[in-house]
This record gives structure tokens, sequence and C-alpha cells, in this order.
């Protein structure tokens, strides 16, 4: 552990950064984020976004697509299809107690045409779109 702390420590912050995994940076960063498969699988989850829907991450990675998402893709249609259709709007996620989280969802970060996934960041709406509604 010592050797770590001296390597960083004589390195410039753009190598730190640079070595950064992307899934640490993903976990450390305070704003929710999903990533889903095109076959409904949930990839990756961090605790910003479990949090947000009442869940520890180990719970989100175990559920499906189609769990979390109250409108659902009809079987014929893909998961990441769906997502790109729904890309900054407004969605609704099923918290574990049964009331819907209202959020913001991105456009997925990653997009090329051969992309099996798709990695969206969230915004959560609930309290505000409820201020709005009273």
């Amino acid at each position: 552990m010592e050797r770590r702390r001296n390597r960083q420590a004589s390195q410039s912050p753009l190598i730190a950064l640079k070595q950064l995994p992307a899934l640490v940076v993903l976990e450390r960063i305070p704003v929710p984020v999903l990533a889903t498969g095109d076959d409904g699988s949930i990839l990756f989850t961090n605790t910003a976004f479990a949090e947000m829907v009442g869940r520890d991450p180990d719970e989100v990675l175990l559920l499906r697509f189609h769990e979390i998402f109250h409108q659902c893709p009809d079987s014929e249609s893909s998961t990441l299809s769906f997502v790109h259709a729904l890309a900054n709007m407004v969605v609704e996620l099923a918290h574990k107690d049964g009331s819907v989280v209202r959020a913001l969802m991105s456009r997925s970060a990653v997009r090329r045409a051969d992309d099996n996934f798709a990695l969206a960041v969230f915004q959560d709406l609930t309290e505000q779109l409820w201020e709005e509604e009273r």
C-alpha cells in the first residue's frame, strides 16, 4: 500500500486520471448511472442510481430492464432502441417500495452502431415534479 501512495504522489494528476478504470470513475461520480444490454440485462449501476430506486447496487444488477422502467418496450423491440427513443426525456422508474421515481434520462454515452449496450445518467425529478403538480 505504501508503494502505491508514493507512486501516485509522484504522478501528475493527468496521468493518474488516465489510469483510472472507467467503472471506478462511474461509481465515484455522484450522478445516477445505469448501463443496460440489448437483452434487457442490467450491466452496471452505481451507488447513486441504486439509492435513487431504493436498492443496493447488487440488487439492481439482478433485475431486468422491465423491472426498473415503467414504460417497457414490447417484446419485439430492442432495449437499446427504447433507451435511445427516451433520451433526454422524463422516465418512470420503479422504486423498491412500490413508488414511482421520475427522472430525466440522458442520451446514451455510447452511441456507435456496433455498441450492444447503453449507458445513461439520470436526474431525479420526482420531488420537483410533485411540487409543481400541487
